[in-house]
């Protein structure tokens, strides 16, 4: 199956393009290998594989981290849950694709094809490249076998997915309602008790201890580690590198391929959409407009203008051009079609699963190799880094043999004349400074006990052997050390219990008095000033407050009638009492303009639950077990 994308190979991507990839096909954890060697669940008989979890497991690792960085760590992973989504994700593909099995849905290799070569990330300038395609993969350590194979079953899954919830629909009235609440608008007046009116809290020494002793874990110090390390950088061994003229000779012969050049064509194009399954009619349609526009390219008007002018293609802009390529960076009839003219050569429109083509010739470069003279310094180059590194790796490891548990990584040091380097303390979280990979070295580092000295670590700037020679145990410092922290929030404490106690006495007040100017009133007593906010929308910043949801809540449940909130409603500044003022709905006029994204919008919503409640019926069911133990 897609025998032509597979043998076709080459092409340069970008870190964008990986991670659109990785994103896009993470939820099935991807990278096929052999069968697992473990079944660690069962669906319905279909079992689940060791494999199958930790890809899927990794696969949701790494998008956490691409969100939480270098700070993701084994107590975050397991607050995440990601053991058991991981679990999750997989029983219900499993179920999916058993119920798609039962009702005979299939993808053919037609369909399979035409959605990868739609992919835009395996795309140059609109037209599939398959070597792109490898290329990616590659990047992410998928084959295009085990690509396919996922991707057909996302596919079924997809069909699935349609057909369960193809009679789902969203009626003018839903529409309606919706719009009407989510554009509604309410107007509240509110006094805000902000915490840091409260400036003159001070408290006692009493207070402190007594605070102290109630929240003495928070102030617990995290275990610090202080290490040495030898660290063998490459670059100091590049003087002690030999490299005779026979070795780069042998090089050569060896690596022809890094030094071929292969044929290839600069070509420019003006592309007219047809879809793969257009219907005759269309077909020729396009056809026609394509030659109509290469006979104006043929009679000497600039191919370029024409391009921008009429070019489907996102190359249109500039001019149609797609620069150099190889045959294989093409599909087949492009590919061709283009090594088969000459230079200045303007084609007839040639067809694909895009549309109809137009190329024209700009330039031929023809295969070349470089000669071996030439290729000398390039490859003294490359050799001299490969060795550099292998006596480096070759120095560590004899140092890292010659050394024993307890030994003093200070003494091998000064007895091989070495430069031993000692970091200051660090905790878990911290990378370690001047070393390329901190945080590495820091993990590592952790997984060391006291004396104890690492295997060797590639950590990118060389080789390393760490030794862990001090180790500051977590403990709860005595009051005199965190006194002056305590103080501090034990005052920030007492300020937002003061906010808090004087907002609900003046809601008390206000309930109790029950006129409508009781608020300005009651704010004039404290010392405080009522303020208006002017109307506001559910999703959006409130005027004189900013963005709090709390209070967004509490406004839209407010009335005339009862026009008061049962509670005051913290937020960042403080505690706020609020008073209903005016509610308005949207202008019906409004909703024609807006109606279509509502209606997208809730059908989208509409369909998410009614497939959820679905599955959710279809695993109560079913056989579900999973090993005893395997997520403890």
């Amino acid at each position: 199956m897609l025998n032509l994308i597979r043998k076709k190979a080459g092409s340069w991507m970008v870190k964008a393009i990986i991670f659109l990839i990785a994103v896009v096909f993470v939820f099935w954890g991807f990278n096929i290998r052999d069968k697992a060697k473990g079944t660690i669940a069962s669906v319905n008989g279909e079992p689940i594989s060791l494999d199958e979890y930790n890809r899927t497991y990794d696969n949701l690792k790494e998008q956490v981290r691409k969100r939480f960085g270098n700070r993701l760590n084994d107590e975050m992973i397991a607050n995440l849950g990601l053991r058991k989504q991981a679990l999750k994700q997989l029983v219900e593909k499993k179920l999916m694709l058993i119920e798609a099995k039962r009702l005979n849905f299939r993808v053919t290799d037609e369909e399979l094809e035409a959605a990868i070569i739609s992919i835009e990330a395996f795309q140059t300038d609109g037209v599939f490249n398959s070597r792109r395609y490898n290329n990616v993969l590659n990047s992410i350590r998928l084959t295009p076998e085990g690509f396919e194979v996922e991707q057909k079953e996302a596919m079924l899954t997809g069909k699935l997915r349609s057909f369960i919830t193809e009679n789902v629909k969203v009626s003018d009235q839903e529409a309606m309602e919706y719009f009407k609440y989510q554009d509604a608008s309410v107007d509240i007046d509110f006094v805000l008790f902000a915490t840091e009116r409260y400036k003159n809290i001070k408290p006692t020494d009493d207070e402190i201890k007594s605070y102290y002793e109630k929240h003495k874990e928070t102030y617990k110090t995290k275990v610090r580690l202080k290490v040495r390390y030898l660290h063998f950088n490459p670059d100091s061994f590049k003087s002690e590198v030999k490299i005779d003229n026979d070795e780069l000779l042998d090089y050569y012969e060896t690596n022809r391929q890094e030094f071929y050049t292969p044929k290839t064509v600069e070509a420019s194009h003006i592309l007219i959409k047809a879809a793969k399954d257009a219907d005759a009619q269309t077909v020729e349609k396009t056809k026609n407009r394509a030659l109509e526009i290469m006979e104006m390219a043929r009679k000497g008007k600039d191919f370029a203008d024409l391009a921008k002018k009429y070019s489907e293609g996102p190359t249109g802009i500039k001019g149609g051009s797609l620069g150099a390529f190889k045959k294989e960076a093409m599909v087949k009839p492009f590919s061709d079609k283009a090594f088969s003219m000459k230079s200045g050569e303007i084609s007839e429109p040639v067809r694909t699963s895009f549309g109809w083509h137009i190329i024209k010739i700009d330039k031929i470069n023809e295969e070349f190799t470089i000669a071996f003279d030439k290729a000398k310094q390039e490859i003294r180059e490359k050799l001299l880094i490969q060795k550099a590194g292998n006596l480096a790796y070759d120095k560590a490891d004899e140092v890292y043999e010659a050394s024993s548990e307890g030994d003093d990584l200070g003494k091998i040091a000064d007895l091989e004349n070495f430069t031993i380097h000692t970091t200051e303390y660090f905790t878990e979280k911290e990378p370690v400074k001047g070393v390329q990979d901190g945080f590495k070295f820091t993990v590592v580092s952790f997984n060391l006990g006291l004396m104890e000295i690492s295997d060797i670590q590639d950590l990118g700037d060389g080789y390393y052997i760490i030794q862990v020679i001090e180790k500051i145990d977590e403990k709860i410092p005595a009051l005199k050390d965190v006194k002056e922290n305590v103080k501090v929030e034990l005052a920030e404490e007492k300020r937002d219990e003061k906010a808090k106690t004087d907002a609900k006495a003046f809601l008390a007040a206000l309930k109790a008095g029950g006129s409508i100017g009781s608020l300005e009133e009651e704010s004039a007593k404290s010392g405080l000033k009522a303020e208006t906010t002017g109307f506001f929308k559910r999703n959006g910043s409130i005027k004189n407050i900013g963005f709090e949801n709390e209070i967004v809540k509490a406004a839209f449940l407010l009335s005339k009638k009862n026009n008061l909130p049962d509670d005051v409603i913290k937020a960042k500044k403080g505690y706020y009492v609020i008073r209903f003022k005016d509610r308005k709905q949207p202008p019906a006029a409004e909703f024609p303009g807006k109606k279509k994204n509502i209606v997208e919008r809730l059908l989208q919503q509409k369909k998410y639950q009614t497939f959820t409640a679905w599955l959710a019926q279809l695993q109560s069911k079913s056989d579900i077990s999973i090993e005893d133990g395997f997520l403890e």
